[in-house]
């Protein structure tokens, strides 16, 4: 995956912690602490919405969806 070179603001508190995290060696380098930053932010907000749109489904809906045609099926099932 390509990269792109941003320039960013930042508080200078901010910019104090995550130089002391790549001076432990925590991150390579600034860019490798912000991307994961970044990346984990994004993968929550996915997440997040995921569980606001599961939580609209209705699950007595979803159920009979899924057993629709159910007991037709399992006739045809091979018997174990």
């Amino acid at each position: 995956m390509s990269t792109a070179k941003i320039a960013i603001s930042i508080k200078e508190e901010q910019l104090d912690k995550l130089d002391r995290m790549v001076n432990s060696k925590v991150f390579p380098n600034r860019s490798k602490a912000i991307q994961e930053a970044v990346e984990e932010k994004l993968s929550r907000i996915n997440r997040s919405r995921l569980a606001r749109e599961c939580a609209k489904l209705d699950p007595g809906f979803e159920k009979a969806l899924a057993e629709e045609g159910f007991s037709q099926e399992i006739e045809e099932w091979p018997k174990y």
